[in-house]
């Protein structure tokens, strides 16, 4: 079956789109290599591409289960095994750049992973998202059984921490990528946390939700750099809200899950002023 048509053999525009979407940053780092425009080290330029790509989609895919609830669109469901396993491919893709790097000492390379510790967790990472890559498809679900699956699957959290740990670690000086996105991922795991706790996620709610991420967000932020550079904290927390800076990472995290908000806002209320069969069947009885 074509990844971009539905299970009954027909073009899928919403998988097309995503199936586009996930091949588009390699197709983007092919072109740089195939132009010459990588940087002055190109194998190290597509490590770091590939890398933060993995991590960006195995966040997106974990914010597949969120946004299909608040914007109710159980559609979306169907492109999250597609996201994940494109994640698992670049995290791979990582991987083999780096012993591309190492001029293909697979003995020198093992060395490292045993000897440097982000090296260590992120091999762990990349292993754990090819287990669940092939673990996804429906005949291992059937051979697993759908109590096991989940379970398994459950790994994808701790993994996705764990890749973002490993991008934290080997950035040396400018940590914002790798604090945005423990920023999102505390969004996502708040959002998990707030239904497993029987919190309605309605729009308040998300928009409490949107705050404490932010804050969380800049303090880890000002955790790094104070410790780093000896920088009063204050100074540096209160840096994380100043406009004039840019955006950071915090007032990034915060606006995303304040757009998050108004799109459980905008559905409600849109529930609401249209009858639907719910409603008639409701308002009949």
């Amino acid at each position: 079956m074509l990844p971009w048509n539905d299970r009954a053999g027909k073009l899928s525009v919403l998988k097309l789109i995503v199936f586009l979407g996930v091949i588009a940053p390699g197709a983007w780092i092919a072109w740089q290599a195939a132009t010459g425009t990588l940087g002055s080290k190109p194998i190290t330029s597509a490590i770091h591409q590939s890398g933060d790509w993995a991590v960006r989609l195995l966040l997106f895919s974990l914010l597949i289960t969120p946004l299909r609830f608040l914007a109710d669109w159980p559609k979306l469901i169907v492109v999250r095994r597609m996201v994940g396993v494109a994640a698992a491919a670049y995290a791979l893709v990582h991987l083999v750049f780096y012993v591309v790097e190492q001029a293909y000492d697979l003995q020198k390379v093992a060395s490292e992973i045993v000897l440097r510790f982000y090296l260590t967790i992120g091999f762990v990472g990349v292993v754990g998202l090819l287990v669940l890559a092939a673990t996804s498809t429906d005949a291992m679900i059937r051979r697993l059984g759908s109590t096991a699956w989940n379970r398994l699957h459950l790994l994808t959290y701790p993994l996705a921490f764990i890749a973002i740990w490993h991008f934290f670690l080997q950035t040396k000086i400018d940590v914002s990528q790798p604090v945005l996105m423990l920023g999102f991922f505390g969004w996502l795991m708040g959002f998990r946390l707030m239904r497993g706790w029987g919190i309605a996620p309605r729009p308040l709610q998300l928009a409490g939700l949107a705050l404490i991420s932010g804050i969380a967000t800049a303090l880890l932020e000002t955790l790094w750099y104070a410790t780093m550079t000896g920088v009063m904290a204050s100074r540096i927390f209160l840096a994380n809200f100043d406009v004039a800076f840019g955006l950071r990472p915090a007032l990034w995290v915060t606006l995303a899950g304040l757009a998050l908000a108004l799109v459980s806002l905008v559905r409600l209320r849109s529930r609401r002023e249209a009858p639907g069969p719910r409603r008639a069947a409701a308002g009949a009885g």
